[in-house]
């Protein structure tokens, strides 16, 4: 038995009210429903592209006996079930190629983006144990830098040893003098080029006996309080972001499957109607080490049997991002609502380019009517839909106006396959229509929803009630059924779509000799949505000057990531804090309104 949102479904209350997981396989594995279930092995799934000129295509076939010699080779080094295995590379092949290896050994994938500092990596590192790292050269200098400090790394397979920084293409703050020094030698036992460490293997490779609920994946978020938390999810997490693919992409009238009821998933054959028309290519410049990026676009489109463009783009360009749509043909794409603002910047784009293009989704940060208007006039009526989610719960609500009107302003409606609610935090109960209480959604049977926080029991706890999962967001639900975003619950801070703890940014400000005390907040942006602000009160020794700023600024970039830093610095004589001595964010805000 397959399940189908479209055609089967007629409306969007039939998909809400007769969706149902129960058809995923007992024996579901990632790998395999995206690669080896597709009926053409030879069709083509990633269009790789690097700025330089380089161009290459894998087909499912390639992905799969590539992954393959990986999987073979991370085995020979004593990977097995449930060992983490870091992933720090900006969109290439040895990215995906890694997470697929990993499930395919049973071991737990850990994607980590390449902005991270000295400081970010080594706690993810530590906190996971991740046992081997698979690192981009451009990032290899930090990694030596607290490889001393990670006593459950062994080993470091390093992508691209021979280039300079992607290739001459340095992330925002990178070093584009990297070079090969003695750290980068084979002979070191523990230490390996990507490339040869995949030759010469078998390209065969047996995949592990695994269940929609077996460890796969671990994705860092920040909260507003405390160290970043990892967030465990299961084999079945991007096929539980198929249904809202399948919404926000406008594939109505198509097949959406989950799977065939089978008793080896090596002989299944798994959701393979592709659901969509055969010129479907996706791109999205999000960082494949963020869930927009492998569970809104990535993972989905392979699950379809779909061709997905990678390019290491570095820092976000608009004219880059519209020459890569048209080379590629692109007709669907994940954009973050500061890369489209930045695309607006760009003067009548459909005469300069020639665009395929029929669909936009985005999210991470509240869409503005203007974004609508735009795709709607200037980019010839291409619709722009968005979805809400968090890494611990993605995609549980989308505005697509494909399955029912939009109203300006509204979260949408729940994706079918999800329980959403608007509760009180407290008792459990839910709240009225119209009243406001936090977001839920319920756990049982539900793939999307994370199993717990590596490490942090108590955490996993004090986000779970009466099997609800609390996602910390505010809003309310009208008697039609759409959902209405209020605000945070926490001080967790929200630009260009990615989720900063101000706490974490705090510690490492404080790490400066000549800073007193600090208070970090989000505060409003007409391009990035919020910016990290960071109110200093600087030692009585020290003057509050630009270059003061500018060391701050720097001493985040390293310690943190890329987009972490402060980009609004204000020093002032003291702080607002409460009786206990905790610094009151809430009055900061306040007072930068």
């Amino acid at each position: 038995m397959t399940w189908h949102l479209a055609p089967d479904f007629l409306s969007y209350e039939d998909a809400k009210n007769e969706f149902s997981w129960d058809t995923i396989p007992d024996d579901y594995n990632i790998a395999y429903d995206l690669l080896r279930k597709h009926d053409d092995l030879d069709a083509t799934a990633l269009e790789q592209y690097y700025l330089d000129g380089r161009h290459e295509t894998y087909s499912f076939r390639d992905l799969d006996v590539r992954s393959n010699r990986l999987a073979n080779g991370l085995s020979d080094l004593g990977v097995g079930r449930g060992d983490r295995v870091a992933v720090v590379v900006p969109q290439k092949p040895a990215n995906p190629l890694t997470h697929l290896a990993c499930w395919k050994l049973g071991a737990i994938s850990l994607p980590l983006s390449i902005l991270f500092g000295e400081d970010s990596l080594r706690y993810r590192l530590n906190d996971s144990g991740a046992k081997v790292v698979v690192v981009d050269s451009s990032v290899r200098a930090t990694l030596d830098t607290v490889r001393e400090d990670c006593p459950d790394l062994e080993h470091v397979i390093e992508v691209d040893r021979s280039d300079s920084v992607a290739d001459g293409i340095a992330p925002e703050g990178g070093d584009e003098n990297h070079s090969n020094d003695s750290n980068h030698n084979n002979d070191s036992n523990d230490s390996y080029d990507f490339d040869e460490f995949c030759t010469d293997r078998s390209e065969s490779f047996g995949i592990a006996e695994t269940t929609p609920d077996t460890p796969a994946i671990i994705i860092y978020t920040s909260g507003s309080t405390g160290p970043p938390k990892g967030v465990l999810h299961t084999h079945d997490l991007w096929l539980g972001h198929c249904p809202a693919f399948h919404m926000y992409f406008e594939r109505t009238g198509k097949t959406v499957e989950s799977g065939d009821s089978v008793e080896s998933a090596e002989s299944a054959e798994l959701a393979e109607s592709s659901g969509s028309p055969a010129d479907s290519v996706y791109w999205t410049p999000a960082d494949w080490a963020w869930i927009g990026a492998l569970g809104d676009v990535l993972f989905p489109a392979w699950h379809y049997g779909e061709t997905v463009v990678g390019c290491p783009m570095g820092g976000f360009d608009a004219e880059t991002a519209y020459e890569l749509l048209e080379q590629f043909s692109v007709t669907d794409t994940f954009l973050p609502p500061t890369a489209i603002r930045m695309m607006m910047g760009v003067e009548n784009p459909t005469e300069t380019y020639e665009l395929s293009l029929r669909n936009i989704c985005s999210g991470g940060e509240p869409l503005t009517p203007e974004i609508i208007d735009w795709a709607a006039t200037e980019l010839d009526g291409v619709s722009v839909n968005e979805l809400y989610g968090q890494t611990e719960a993605n995609l549980l609500v989308a505005n697509c106006g494909d399955w029912f009107p939009v109203r300006a302003g509204s979260m949408g409606k729940p994706v079918p396959g999800h329980e959403i609610a608007i509760i009180d935090p407290i008792s459990g109960e839910e709240k009225a229509i119209g009243d406001v209480g936090m977001i839920a959604v319920k756990r049982e049977d539900d793939p999307i929803v994370f199993e717990e926080y590596w490490n942090q029991a108590e955490k996993t706890g004090a986000v779970t009630l009466d099997g609800w999962h609390l996602t910390g967001d505010l809003g309310s639900r009208d008697s039609d059924g759409y959902f209405w975003f209020k605000s945070r619950d926490d001080d967790v801070i929200i630009t260009s779509g990615y989720r900063v703890g101000p706490g974490e940014v705090e510690s490492a400000i404080l790490e400066h000799p000549d800073v007193e005390q600090v208070g970090v907040v989000g505060v409003p942006d007409d391009t990035r949505g919020e910016i990290v602000a960071a109110f200093v009160q600087p030692a009585s020794t020290r003057d509050g000057d630009d270059a003061f700023r500018e060391e701050i600024r720097t001493l985040v970039r390293d310690k943190l990531a890329k987009y972490e830093y402060p980009r609004k610095i204000e020093f002032v004589a003291e702080l607002p804090q409460t009786t206990t001595g905790k610094i009151q964010r809430r009055k900061l805000r306040e007072s930068d309104e």
